[in-house]
């Protein structure tokens, strides 16, 4: 390790990105096996067909609900909480950070603000826990959970809401915009697989977004970003994904206009929901894309697992004798 691994977040912080990210993946395959379920037929067979993916997306719509919930409550209720969301909050050096940032592209700035260096290490008591993108990208991806699970509970029974609201055009607004917000969050999700997943420094998986700070030390003596040894495959392997990225995510956007009238209705659709095979691959990306990263996700918790094992061999290790020699019994 450098000093780039020092470590960011509590347990209970890891243990919950993690949950949410498991959570958040079943909820994309369900719906969008739903939503594009030409392009996804195998998805859709494989989960036990169209009402075992009903019940499995709003199984992890409750479990989305439940860990909100959960979360909330921490941030009110704990110390450790409310210390955390007051690291979250932007600041006048975050302003300052996005200003310089602006400067450092332009040239006109010799280096980047603290409040910027989210990968940089470095002593963290100058770095701060969430760089202003980080700190952009939790109230982005907050502000979405909420209003996708908010409209999700709305659109539950859209009998019930045309009757409620009067009008299959407004119901069906509940729809267009559930379906959209998705839409949009798959390719937050997508960019975030590939931001994290991807960086030269932490190529493949970002270890502080999982191994809790208990676990690391704040500080190495072997160095920073400097003495770091870029791996052979990262290159290729940047250029694959990135790729995919972009082709999943464009042929998301345009699968979700065209395919079967959600999350645009179909009396509003253009074309009708055209055959296509190029959409169909473009789609898969995209899906590929969502399952590297489900299991960077389960990689980095792997990781936690034999970094805790290793920590606890080490422990339990007799210690040496100061004087160099070995420990033994009495006998010997």
């Amino acid at each position: 390790m450098t000093s780039l691994d020092h470590g960011k977040f509590t347990r209970v912080t890891t243990t919950f990105h993690s949950l949410l990210g498991l959570d958040v993946f079943l909820l994309f395959f369900t719906g969008y096996s739903l939503t594009f379920n030409d392009e996804l037929w195998w998805m859709l067979s494989l989960m036990g067909g169209p009402q075992s993916v009903t019940a499995l997306h709003r199984a992890a719509g409750f479990g989305l609900i439940a860990l909100i919930g959960f979360w909330a409550t921490l941030m009110i209720t704990t110390d450790t909480g409310r210390s955390n969301f007051r690291e979250i909050i932007p600041t006048g050096d975050d302003i300052k950070a996005f200003i310089q940032d602006v400067q450092f592209a332009l040239g006109n700035a010799d280096e980047r603000h603290p409040n910027a260096k989210q990968f940089a290490g470095g002593d963290p008591d100058e770095i701060p826990l969430l760089s202003y993108i980080g700190k952009g990208v939790v109230f982005i991806f907050a502000a979405e959970l909420f209003l996708l699970t908010i409209s999700g509970l709305l659109i539950w029974s859209k009998t019930g809401l045309m009757q409620y609201f009067g009008t299959k055009t407004a119901a069906m607004g509940f729809v267009v915009f559930h379906g959209l917000l998705g839409v949009i969050m798959l390719m937050g999700v997508m960019l975030h697989i590939f931001e994290h997943g991807l960086h030269p420094a932490f190529y493949p998986v970002e270890p502080k977004a999982y191994i809790p700070r208990e676990l690391i030390p704040e500080t190495h003596a072997d160095g920073g970003i400097e003495d770091l040894t870029l791996s052979p495959s990262w290159s290729t392997v940047t250029a694959i994904m990135g790729i995919l990225t972009v082709v999943g995510i464009t042929s998301v956007m345009i699968g979700s206009v065209f395919d079967e009238g959600y999350p645009v209705p179909r009396e509003i659709s253009i074309g009708g929901g055209p055959e296509s095979l190029l959409l169909t691959i473009g789609i898969n990306a995209g899906m590929f894309v969502l399952f590297v990263g489900l299991v960077l996700s389960m990689y980095g918790n792997l990781l936690r697992v034999r970094w805790e094992r290793q920590l606890e061999e080490e422990r339990s290790q007799p210690t040496a004798a100061a004087d160099g020699g070995h420990t033994g019994s009495d006998d010997d």
